[in-house]
């Protein structure tokens, strides 16, 4: 199977699923999300930051300037905080209130400084699925509802500097932090900061409700870019990054629900998307708040994969909607499902459509082994997956790769319409239970044979 030009065909009727067996009726689940979604509701009031002191000339700092600006607010009941063009230094986080809307006008730039030490007190906050306290994400709102960020402004992290030498030094408390995990030690209790090597995220929602992401330019982030953490009602429509330090996710959907994601412009170092919930024990203890009902459409990928679900994923993912999006460059995957025997949980009801992808490594990959450091006592479940109407220029490694368990299989996934212009390898199924392939192509569509000797 790895030697020589290989052409795959597929083209037979589905029998025991096929598209019949489809469990929810796609538009009108679409329709019934998207009539869930509440944008924030922010009062007719508005302020300059200037007005309270801010300085755009990228030397003076302006947190204060923007703590007395989001106080003001507060005591007004919301409102709009407008940050005109000009460059505003902060050395420290801004910490969002309910009711209002940051709003940067065009080239206005919010630049944080590098110091880690500017970012403490700690914050409730997760790390890689785990909930912890470490150094507050840059821009950051936990319990606040009708909240947003909009305009044509840009938020800069300043990542590539001190931040970027901790990849290096996290791996102890990395691990400390998912001992915590597996050890049900109090999440008040999980107390990092100073003296520990834990990036924060550049943006970050927190147990929010009601929140609006539009239009504004992403840069530069110290870890994940913009993290939805056990947040509801959530639109994100307009955006894009340039970001390009380790670990810089464009879009973390963690514990959430009720999403709309649509017209975002990626440009990121790690996934684009990607959509979890929860790792291991602490994951599966949060069963009741799995990641669901959410929408990607009409956005454009670049980076290292376009949508993931997983690895941490231990509360469950379910009901993902992707469609009309397309990519550009190279990707290392396209559809990326990973998880493990350590995760628990199930990734299901998930539905894609309409996906152009460029030059990748492994065009669809589902994976239920990706690495972990528990007893593997706890397989995940994959099931309910329909693919369809997805074209890729090539793959340098694998078309399709499907991996389940021998005791708990990936089952019932369609894929139809799925054409792969060149592939290295073709098609690798192991450990599943029924999968309909209609119309796939990997490689050259095969033709009518001869009857030449």
């Amino acid at each position: 199977m790895r030697n020589g030009p290989l052409i795959f065909f597929f083209l037979f009727l589905a029998t025991n699923i096929g598209l019949a067996q489809i469990k929810i009726d796609q538009d009108s689940a679409i329709a019934a999300i998207e009539n869930r979604i509440r944008l924030p509701k922010i009062p007719d009031y508005s302020v300059s930051v200037v007005k309270f002191g801010a300085k755009g000339d990228g030397v003076f700092d302006c947190r204060r300037a923007f703590e007395k600006a989001i106080r003001h607010l507060s005591r007004k009941k919301g409102g709009q905080l407008v940050v005109p063009s000009g460059i505003y230094l902060l050395n420290g986080p801004i910490h969002l209130e309910s009711n209002i809307n940051l709003h940067l006008e065009k080239g206005a730039v919010l630049r944080f400084n590098d110091r880690p030490e500017s970012y403490l007190p700690v914050v409730e906050t997760s790390w890689e699925g785990t909930m912890l306290y470490n150094y507050s994400p840059l821009v950051y709102a936990n319990g606040k509802t009708n909240i947003s960020i909009t305009g044509e402004g840009v938020i800069d992290g300043e990542g590539h500097g001190e931040w970027a030498t901790w990849k290096a030094k996290e791996n102890e408390d990395k691990q400390l932090s998912r001992k915590m995990n597996h050890e049900q030690i109090p999440v008040k209790e999980r107390t990092f900061g100073s003296g520990h090597f834990l990036r924060p995220q550049l943006v970050q929602f927190l147990d929010c409700e009601n929140i609006l992401v539009e239009g504004v330019k992403f840069e530069d982030a110290p870890f994940w870019c913009v993290h939805f953490l056990k947040s509801k009602n959530i639109t994100v429509r307009g955006i894009s990054y340039d970001a390009h330090n380790k670990n810089n996710d464009g879009i973390d959907l963690e514990y959430a629900s009720d999403v709309l994601i649509e017209n975002v412009q990626f440009n990121n170092a790690d996934d684009n998307i990607v959509i979890k919930a929860g790792r291991d024990v602490e994951g599966r203890s949060n069963s009741h708040i799995p990641s669901e009902n959410i929408i990607a459409r009409n956005n454009f990928f670049k980076g290292l994969h376009a949508v993931v679900i997983g690895s941490e994923m231990s509360a469950g993912v379910k009901n993902v909607f992707i469609e009309n999006n397309k990519a550009s460059g190279y990707l290392k995957r396209g559809i990326y499902f990973k998880t493990n025997s350590d995760r628990g949980g199930y990734i299901k009801n998930i539905y894609i459509s309409n996906l152009t992808l460029g030059e990748t490594e492994d065009t669809i990959f589902m994976t239920a082994n990706y690495h972990g450091e528990g007893s593997g006592e706890h397989p995940s479940k994959i099931s309910d997956v329909t693919i369809k109407n997805v074209y890729c220029k090539s793959a340098s490694n694998t078309g399709i790769v499907i991996e389940g368990f021998p005791t708990k299989k990936v089952e019932n996934v369609v894929l139809d319409q799925i054409t792969i212009e060149k592939a290295t390898n073709g098609l690798t199924l192991t450990n599943t239970k029924n999968v309909s392939m209609n119309e796939v192509v990997i490689g050259e569509k095969a033709g009518t044979p001869s009857s030449v000797k």
